[in-house]
């Protein structure tokens, strides 16, 4: 017999169709009721699933088989929804928008490896019997996949909600599961900010959000009839679920983790962990120094232009990196990390902040997206973390960008994607690097361990002999 999992997949027919109100609202819904939640995104996403974790009071894993391999993604799905009560999964874009004609890596390609039922969430903005010919081209478009319900989002009226209502439920035979009525930019449920909406840490109160999306489920969502949706999931055949074992320390990493450096996939962190790293948080903008007892630095993505001022004003720490680089410690950055690291960042009003200077590389900000998608780099150069002739799948989300006419002499080859620019990615110095490109642990297994091992390494060269019986007994 398979394993049971009840879940289901958020899923729309383009972005900004809501689903991620309705996932939160949802997933609050639950919780209510006293549902235990597991949740996941699809996709390269750090935003959405920042806010499902906070929802859900949990990590929320993300899925995507462009950066890890279809099995891998699998594993890790049975592994974190085992045992909780219902598994939901939040889609990315369109249901079937992928990264080719066939749609490779959509939603739709998810749902069909994890065998899982989709309710469809549709933008009823000025329209209504059409949506239900929309419907119906999904569920012709694929037949294979199961489309389960329906749920309908910024309806003008009760007359709006019954015509579209009655349309679905006789064209395409499927239950309307939720009716969310439009709502007024001033009463948006989460605040927008480029493409995606404001991270958790910069956000206000999380009890009236939290009060919200319970209102919003409890009025507009049929959790009962979405629960038995997830409990028609067929059971998963030919599982395995990873156990994680307990690991020694054996050597301390710090990360940045504050308001401005929030993008870390759990599993990066975790597999950090599970390598023998213990995990040190530390604020960017109010620490005043790394510790002088770790071994390596890791710095995550973000939005350091939105609160760069801080970031400057607290030069102690930038100094205290920068020294840190100096005498040998490891430093895995990526994005926003990298705009940290560098010499200095022209914002979009013209004016020019000083930032760590690692490495000599100036950026500015620009209106749209510098790099956005997928990306694909061949390590060509020697570095601290991975092999020469490794190639990485991973994503990229940036504004910034170098100032024109700067050389670039990256470690990694740009196959796919933007990078620094000219077709090179990742910068070096001395035991510190740095990227555009966002790794998922998941899809270089490798890294970690590298990185742990560079911390090791570090360690025993730093403290030597004096002092180790000592800080090994701290660790353990």
């Amino acid at each position: 017999m398979g394993l049971r999992i009840p879940r289901l997949m958020v899923a729309g027919l383009s972005g900004d169709s809501g689903k991620t109100v309705v996932s939160l609202s949802l997933v609050a819904g639950l919780r209510q009721r006293g549902r235990s939640v597991s949740v996941f995104k699809k996709g390269a996403d750090y935003i959405d699933a920042a806010w499902l974790g906070a929802v859900a009071e949990s990590d929320c894993h993300n899925l995507d088989t462009y950066m890890a391999p279809r099995d891998t993604v699998r594993r890790r799905f049975v592994t974190q929804a085992h045992g909780a009560g219902v598994a939901v999964i939040e889609g990315n874009r369109g249901l079937f928008d992928g990264m080719d004609v066939e749609g490779t890596h959509s939603s739709a390609a998810l749902a069909r490896l994890l065998d899982t039922p989709v309710v469809l969430v549709v933008n009823a903005t000025k329209t209504t019997r059409t949506l239900a010919a929309l419907i119906t081209g999904c569920q012709s478009f694929d037949s294979s996949l199961n489309i389960a319900g329906v749920v309908i989002n910024r309806i003008a009226g009760s007359r709006h909600e019954a015509v579209i209502r009655g349309a679905i439920e006789q064209y395409c035979g499927l239950p309307v599961v939720g009716a969310i009525p439009k709502l007024s930019n001033d009463e948006s449920v989460i605040p927008g900010r480029h493409l995606g909406l404001v991270t958790p840490a910069e956000f206000g109160s999380m009890d009236e959000l939290m009060a919200r999306l319970t209102e919003i489920a409890a009025h507009h969502l049929d959790i009962e009839w979405l629960i038995e949706i997830s409990e028609r999931a067929a059971p998963m055949d030919e599982v395995s679920i990873d156990c994680v074992e307990p690991v020694q320390h054996r050597t301390r990493i710090a990360f940045f983790k504050d308001a401005v450096f929030t993008f870390y996939y759990p599993e990066n962190l975790e597999a950090l962990e599970a390598n023998g790293a213990e995990l040190v948080p530390l604020s960017a903008l109010d620490t005043a120094a790394l510790p002088d007892d770790i071994d390596g630095l890791y710095i995550g993505g973000g939005f350091p232009e939105t609160q760069v001022e801080r970031l400057v004003a607290n030069r102690a720490m930038m100094t205290s990196v920068k020294q840190a680089a100096e005498d040998g410690l490891p430093i895995y950055a990526e994005c926003g990390g990298l705009i940290y690291l560098c010499r200095s960042l022209v914002a979009q009003d013209g004016c020019s902040y000083p930032m760590a200077a690692l490495f000599g590389i100036d950026l500015k900000m620009h209106r749209r997206p510098v790099g956005h998608g997928y990306v694909e780099v061949e390590v060509d150069q020697a570095n601290p973390f991975f092999e020469v002739g490794e190639v990485l799948r991973g994503h990229e989300f940036h504004y910034t960008g170098p100032v024109a006419d700067t050389p670039m002499d990256g470690c990694m080859k740009v196959r796919r994607g933007v990078g620094l620019g000219q077709a090179r990615d990742g910068l070096v110095y001395k035991s510190a690097m740095t990227c555009y490109t966002h790794l998922h642990a998941d899809g270089v297994p490798g890294w970690a361990p590298a990185f742990v091992e560079a911390a090791s390494t570090y360690r025993a060269m730093s403290r030597g002999s004096i002092g180790g019986g000592s800080v090994a007994m701290n660790l353990a």
